[in-house]
Parts: structure tokens; sequence; C-alpha cells
């Protein structure tokens, strides 16, 4: 990765790093980044939409009293659940009985914000660690899993096979802002606007950011792909987001040893660091 002159001292100048989260989420990435002297580009790679339709939501909402645990896997979620639960005119109230299981500490953040208790935090910030951490206590119990349109199966496959009974509730969806294709073509055309740092911080930006790239007679595939690329850190918040990279054939330079975006922050930083 280009180290630049350290003018100020800070460790990131020089660098120039694309971030490509939501819209509305990108701010603190971005924030952060520049406090450490990057040049950051901001294209967003996945979009946060409203279901088709809040019914099932708004129904296992009204009948909070059956569930003994709520599962909640991204802040999206949470904001998409207490926004459906102040339409409904439910209070906090309503989750007293529940216990709460966060993926990672800014969904828990952001659960306790709202005045919520959160029971679980996983020691890993991934699926399977949340399986790990309620296998043992869900058997016979009812869950509320609250996640977004595609997600992986894993929780839900998992629990029931330990004997819980799970809904599978969709608070939003992620698609493909296609008005990002262009700005993304460019900026990798452009020397002066070409990132030395592209940051993915779920599946679904790393599976959106290739479908920016191209499709049809002008897609890049396989090498060709990491070819179009060359030069350009690909920094991972963690192994999943890793193993989609990899499965799409960009590769993994950085991966955060703690799947959050501060510790994405600091695994870039590290690797910035000269010799």
């Amino acid at each position: 990765m280009p180290k630049g002159e350290r003018k100020t001292g800070k460790p990131l100048e020089g660098v120039r790093v694309l971030v490509g989260r939501a819209r509305h989420q990108a701010g603190s990435l971005a924030t952060e980044l520049r406090k450490l002297g990057a040049d950051v580009l901001e294209i967003p790679f996945i979009e946060i939409r409203k279901p088709r339709s809040f019914r099932p939501l708004d129904t296992a909402l009204k009948h909070l009293q059956s569930y003994d645990w709520l599962i909640l896997t991204s802040v999206n979620g949470v904001e998409a659940m207490w926004e459906r639960l102040r339409k409904l005119r439910l209070n906090k109230q309503s989750l007293r009985h529940l216990k709460i299981a966060a993926i990672g500490p800014a969904t828990r953040k952001a659960i306790e914000e709202r005045g919520a208790r959160v029971n679980i935090v996983p020691k890993e910030y991934v699926a399977e660690s949340v399986v790990k951490s309620l296998r043992k206590q869900v058997k016979g119990k009812r869950v509320l899993l609250v996640r977004a349109k595609v997600a992986r199966d894993v929780i839900p496959r998992e629990l029931r096979k330990a004997g819980a009974r799970v809904d599978v509730i969709e608070a939003y969806e992620t698609v493909v802002p296609t008005a990002s294709r262009t700005r993304l073509r460019a900026a990798l055309k452009n020397a002066k606007t070409r990132p030395d740092v592209i940051t993915f911080t779920s599946s679904s930006t790393v599976k959106n950011f290739v479908s920016l790239l191209g499709s049809g007679k002008h897609s890049l595939r396989g090498r060709k792909r990491r070819g179009h690329l060359e030069g350009i850190t690909m920094a991972s918040i963690g192994p999943v987001t890793s193993a989609t990279l990899r499965e799409l054939h960009l590769g993994v330079d950085v991966e955060a040893s703690q799947y959050t975006i501060p510790g994405l922050i600091k695994a870039i930083v590290t690797s910035t660091r000269p010799l």
C-alpha cells in the first residue's frame, strides 16, 4: 500500500480510501479515516430499502409476548424494528420479557440507546458465534430473528437444530445503487481518484461492488477482475466478508482482527506503517 509522505504525522496521510457503505452509514467510517489523514472517496455499494410489506414484521411485533428471544444482526434491523414499534404505538415495555442477542457492539449500542437491555453479544461478531452463544439456551424456546431480506441462513438453521422454534422476519432489504456505477468506474480509471484502499463491511458490499464494476460483455471475471484492480488494497471487516472477496476473486489484503468499524480502521492503519 502506498505510504505517501507523512508531513503531519497522521498515519493515513497520502492514502486514498474508497468507502462503500450505504450513504446514511458511511459517515462514521469516513470521518474517522479523515481524522487519520486519509483522502476519503465515498461511493455507496449498497442501498437500504424498506421491504415490500411490513405486514410480517408488524404481525410479529404485535405478538412479541409469544417469543422468548429476539436476535438482531445489524443496526439497520434495529432501526427498522423500532420504527415499526413506534408506528404500532408499542413501547419498550413490550420487550421487557424478552432476552435479546445482538451480533456486535454497534448493534448492541443501537438497541441500548432505545432503552432495551441486551443479554448476549458473542465474542466474535459473526452468525456462527451467535449460534455458539445461544445453542444451549434455546431448546423449546421461540426465537424472533429480525434481519435483511437476503442473509445467510446459519442462525435459523442451527438454532432449529438445537430445538428452537425460529421465525425469520425481513425488516429491510439491500439493493445495488445503480447511480454509483458511473462514479465507481470513473474513479477507478482516473489516476487522481483511483483509491489505494477499498473498504468492504459486509458480503453484500462485495457482491454489489462486483455488480457495479460491470456486467454482460464488459464484465470482468476471475483473475481479470483482480488485475483490473491491481495495486488497490482490499480491506475486509471480517472473515465472512473475506470469504466473499476470495470467492469473487478479489482477494484480501487487510482483515480486521476485531470485526467492527474501529477494528477495520485499525487494520488499515497497521498495514500502512513503514517496515
